[in-house]
């Protein structure tokens, strides 16, 4: 337990409700994620990614000698000047890749077991990903949602649009706390949000979605699919430490787990039970990455369980083998 205290003091959290301390943190962990593209920008965009095709842009690349047919308001006066035989300039076309966050605070997200709930560490994650994604000079843009109702936040690049991604990470969670799990309501609003998402996501985006992905449904994953022709998307799976394992103990005890949709009674401390309880759960888990994997969408783990700020080596690693 001090040991918990200690981790939420450094992280500036309580575990539950959220602060803006707890996510201006994360501005100085921003160059420790990288937002690097898995291929190309598909989208014919200004802004700061470079392709390999040389044109009329505005980032310069290189001066070289004059060939019939270059353009004659491209020659280097200066080059031409110093070495005394004509010389053009020659630029790369820029391209721009905004980061658009899809970040879920439906009831299931509202839940957590050691360290944070689901939804905290969603914001945390979210938080990380709009200060890596204005380091680096790109826009960021956001979806973010609950039962009731939602929030867009169009790109904008530098420090401002973080702090209002920021801004309406918490209000909209102060809001998501007295909503109750309903399986109806609660796939709808998710594959409301993905039909949104598809929306709102300007072509050659970066798009994370942040959820614990329990109500994706057959719709949702649709939207998602329209989504990935045009986006490179990936998938941040928040999850809580006993939605893979049941907790050890030194006595038999009987819990109730739920997966957002049925709810059973399982034994702690009893092997056999341990086994099938884990069997469950993988099976589960299973079925939510290969509906994502099917649809082209990368995907990543984050548990609610750990400081995010441990999490971020093996969130590089995993990244790495995904996008390689």
């Amino acid at each position: 337990m001090d040991n918990v205290h200690a981790q939420l003091y450094k992280l500036q959290s309580n575990g539950v409700s959220l602060s803006t301390a707890e996510l201006l943190r994360y501005q100085q962990l921003a160059k420790l994620f990288n937002l690097a593209p898995k291929r190309a920008p598909q989208a014919r965009l200004a802004g700061s990614y470079l392709t390999k095709h040389k044109g009329r842009g505005m980032e310069f690349d290189e001066a070289r000698h004059y060939q019939p047919g270059d353009d004659i308001r491209a020659i280097d006066w200066r080059v031409t000047a110093r070495t005394g035989k004509t010389h053009t300039k020659v630029y790369r076309e820029e391209r721009e890749r905004p980061v658009f966050l899809f970040c879920d605070y439906l009831p299931s997200m509202a839940f957590g077991t050691q360290l944070l709930t689901k939804a905290v560490q969603a914001a945390h994650v979210s938080s990380l990903i709009s200060w890596s994604a204005a380091a680096r000079g790109d826009k960021v843009g956001a979806l973010v949602f609950n039962q009731q109702q939602h929030k867009e936040i169009k790109p904008l690049t530098r420090k401002k649009a973080v702090l209002h991604v920021c801004h309406e990470l918490m209000a909209l969670h102060e809001q998501s706390a007295q909503s109750k799990p309903d399986k109806a309501k609660d796939e709808k609003a998710f594959a409301d949000a993905c039909a949104r998402a598809r929306r709102l996501a300007r072509p050659g985006s970066l798009v994370y979605l942040v959820s614990d992905f329990q109500h994706l449904s057959a719709q949702a994953i649709q939207h998602l699919s329209h989504l990935t022709r045009h986006c490179e998307v990936r998938a941040i799976v928040v999850n809580d430490p006993i939605e893979h394992a049941l907790p050890q103990t030194s006595s038999l005890q009987t819990v109730s787990v739920s997966d957002g949709q049925n709810q059973q009674r399982w034994v702690l401390g009893d092997t056999h039970e341990q086994r099938q309880y884990k069997k469950w759960r993988d099976e589960h888990n299973r079925s939510i990455y290969d509906m994502l994997r099917k649809s082209n969408i990368s995907r990543f783990s984050v548990s609610a369980g750990i400081p995010l700020d441990d999490q971020l080596q093996s969130m590089q690693q995993e990244q790495r083998l995904e996008l390689s």
